[in-house]
Protein backbone atom coordinates (compact mmCIF):
# COMPACT_ATOMS: atom_id res chain seq x y z
CA UNK A 1 0.00 0.00 0.00
CA UNK A 2 1.41 3.35 -1.04
CA UNK A 3 1.18 6.30 1.34
CA UNK A 4 -0.80 9.31 0.09
CA UNK A 5 2.25 11.60 -0.06
CA UNK A 6 4.28 9.18 -2.19
CA UNK A 7 1.98 9.86 -5.14
CA UNK A 8 2.48 13.65 -4.92
CA UNK A 9 5.48 14.43 -7.16
CA UNK A 10 5.63 18.05 -5.98
CA UNK A 11 5.82 17.02 -2.31
CA UNK A 12 8.39 14.30 -3.04
CA UNK A 13 10.40 16.78 -5.12
CA UNK A 14 10.41 19.35 -2.32
CA UNK A 15 11.48 16.65 0.14
CA UNK A 16 14.32 15.58 -2.19
CA UNK A 17 15.59 19.14 -2.62
CA UNK A 18 15.40 19.75 1.12
CA UNK A 19 17.40 16.60 1.89
CA UNK A 20 20.04 17.51 -0.72
CA UNK A 21 20.40 20.99 0.78
CA UNK A 22 20.68 19.65 4.32
CA UNK A 23 23.28 17.04 3.32
CA UNK A 24 25.30 19.70 1.49
CA UNK A 25 25.26 21.91 4.57
CA UNK A 26 26.23 19.02 6.84
CA UNK A 27 29.14 18.10 4.58
CA UNK A 28 30.66 21.52 5.19
CA UNK A 29 31.00 20.58 8.86
CA UNK A 30 33.00 17.37 8.36
CA UNK A 31 36.42 18.51 9.55
CA UNK A 32 37.28 15.84 12.13
CA UNK A 33 39.91 13.47 10.88
CA UNK A 34 40.15 15.30 7.56
CA UNK A 35 38.78 12.24 5.74
CA UNK A 36 36.67 12.10 2.60
CA UNK A 37 32.96 11.36 2.58
CA UNK A 38 33.66 7.95 1.02
CA UNK A 39 36.21 7.15 3.74
CA UNK A 40 33.74 8.20 6.44
CA UNK A 41 30.97 6.14 4.83
CA UNK A 42 33.25 3.09 4.68
CA UNK A 43 34.29 3.45 8.33
CA UNK A 44 30.67 3.94 9.40
CA UNK A 45 29.58 0.82 7.53
CA UNK A 46 32.29 -1.23 9.24
CA UNK A 47 31.33 0.26 12.61
CA UNK A 48 27.65 -0.55 12.05
CA UNK A 49 27.94 -3.94 10.29
CA UNK A 50 31.21 -5.33 11.61
CA UNK A 51 34.19 -6.70 9.71
CA UNK A 52 33.74 -7.30 5.97
CA UNK A 53 35.76 -8.64 3.07
CA UNK A 54 37.01 -5.91 0.75
CA UNK A 55 34.88 -7.27 -2.11
CA UNK A 56 31.73 -7.17 0.03
CA UNK A 57 32.60 -3.71 1.32
CA UNK A 58 33.15 -2.43 -2.23
CA UNK A 59 29.78 -3.82 -3.32
CA UNK A 60 27.98 -2.33 -0.31
CA UNK A 61 29.57 1.07 -0.88
CA UNK A 62 28.92 1.02 -4.63
CA UNK A 63 32.55 1.26 -5.74
CA UNK A 64 34.90 -1.02 -7.63
CA UNK A 65 37.01 -3.57 -5.80
CA UNK A 66 40.29 -1.87 -6.87
CA UNK A 67 38.99 1.50 -5.61
CA UNK A 68 38.02 -0.05 -2.27
CA UNK A 69 41.40 -1.82 -2.01
CA UNK A 70 43.10 1.55 -2.48
CA UNK A 71 40.85 3.25 0.09
CA UNK A 72 41.38 0.42 2.60
CA UNK A 73 45.15 0.68 2.17
CA UNK A 74 45.02 4.44 2.81
CA UNK A 75 42.75 4.10 5.85
CA UNK A 76 44.90 1.30 7.21
CA UNK A 77 47.98 3.49 6.78
CA UNK A 78 46.24 6.23 8.74
CA UNK A 79 45.40 3.75 11.51
CA UNK A 80 41.63 4.10 10.99
CA UNK A 81 41.00 0.48 10.11
CA UNK A 82 42.76 -2.86 10.42
CA UNK A 83 42.88 -6.06 8.43
CA UNK A 84 42.60 -9.46 10.01
CA UNK A 85 42.47 -13.07 8.87
CA UNK A 86 39.31 -14.83 10.07
CA UNK A 87 39.73 -18.04 12.04
CA UNK A 88 39.40 -21.09 9.86
CA UNK A 89 39.85 -19.26 6.54
CA UNK A 90 43.44 -18.17 5.94
CA UNK A 91 42.64 -17.30 2.31
CA UNK A 92 40.42 -14.32 3.08
CA UNK A 93 41.00 -11.02 4.83
CA UNK A 94 38.46 -8.96 6.75
CA UNK A 95 38.71 -5.25 7.39
CA UNK A 96 37.29 -3.54 10.45
CA UNK A 97 37.21 -0.03 11.86
CA UNK A 98 39.89 0.60 14.51
CA UNK A 99 39.49 2.48 17.78
CA UNK A 100 41.04 5.53 16.11
CA UNK A 101 38.51 5.21 13.27
CA UNK A 102 35.67 5.07 15.78
CA UNK A 103 37.06 8.20 17.45
CA UNK A 104 37.09 10.06 14.13
CA UNK A 105 33.50 9.02 13.42
CA UNK A 106 32.40 10.12 16.89
CA UNK A 107 34.15 13.49 16.50
CA UNK A 108 32.45 13.99 13.13
CA UNK A 109 29.06 13.15 14.66
CA UNK A 110 29.67 15.58 17.53
CA UNK A 111 30.47 18.33 15.02
CA UNK A 112 27.24 17.64 13.11
CA UNK A 113 25.22 17.67 16.34
CA UNK A 114 26.70 21.04 17.31
CA UNK A 115 26.00 22.42 13.84
CA UNK A 116 22.39 21.20 13.90
CA UNK A 117 21.88 22.52 17.43
CA UNK A 118 22.88 25.96 16.17
CA UNK A 119 20.45 25.69 13.25
CA UNK A 120 17.62 24.41 15.44
CA UNK A 121 18.19 27.16 18.00
CA UNK A 122 16.98 29.64 15.37
CA UNK A 123 13.59 27.96 15.02
CA UNK A 124 10.50 28.81 17.01
CA UNK A 125 8.85 26.25 19.30
CA UNK A 126 6.24 25.18 16.75
CA UNK A 127 8.90 24.43 14.10
CA UNK A 128 10.96 22.49 16.64
CA UNK A 129 7.86 20.55 17.73
CA UNK A 130 7.06 19.69 14.08
CA UNK A 131 10.61 18.40 13.54
CA UNK A 132 10.49 16.39 16.78
CA UNK A 133 7.12 14.91 15.78
CA UNK A 134 8.50 13.93 12.34
CA UNK A 135 11.57 12.09 13.73
CA UNK A 136 9.86 8.68 14.21
CA UNK A 137 8.54 8.75 10.63
CA UNK A 138 11.97 9.76 9.31
CA UNK A 139 13.59 6.93 11.27
CA UNK A 140 11.14 4.48 9.69
CA UNK A 141 11.87 5.99 6.27
CA UNK A 142 15.63 5.51 6.69
CA UNK A 143 15.13 1.92 7.88
CA UNK A 144 12.82 1.01 4.97
CA UNK A 145 13.75 -0.39 1.58
CA UNK A 146 12.45 1.17 -1.64
CA UNK A 147 9.52 -0.68 -3.20
CA UNK A 148 10.31 0.52 -6.70
CA UNK A 149 12.13 -1.28 -9.49
CA UNK A 150 13.68 2.14 -10.19
CA UNK A 151 15.74 1.72 -7.05
CA UNK A 152 19.20 3.18 -7.52
CA UNK A 153 22.32 2.44 -5.54
CA UNK A 154 22.03 3.97 -2.11
CA UNK A 155 24.72 4.58 0.45
CA UNK A 156 24.54 4.98 4.16
CA UNK A 157 25.76 8.36 5.60
CA UNK A 158 28.14 8.25 8.44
Amino acid sequence: MQSPGASDPELVGRFSVLLEQLVRRLRTVYAAGQISQSAASTLARLRDEGPLRITDLAHAEGVSQPAMTQLVARLEGEGLLARRVPEGDRRSVLVDVSAAGRDVLEARRAQRVEFLQDLLAGLDRSDWAAIAAALPALERLVASEPNSSRQSAHRKEP
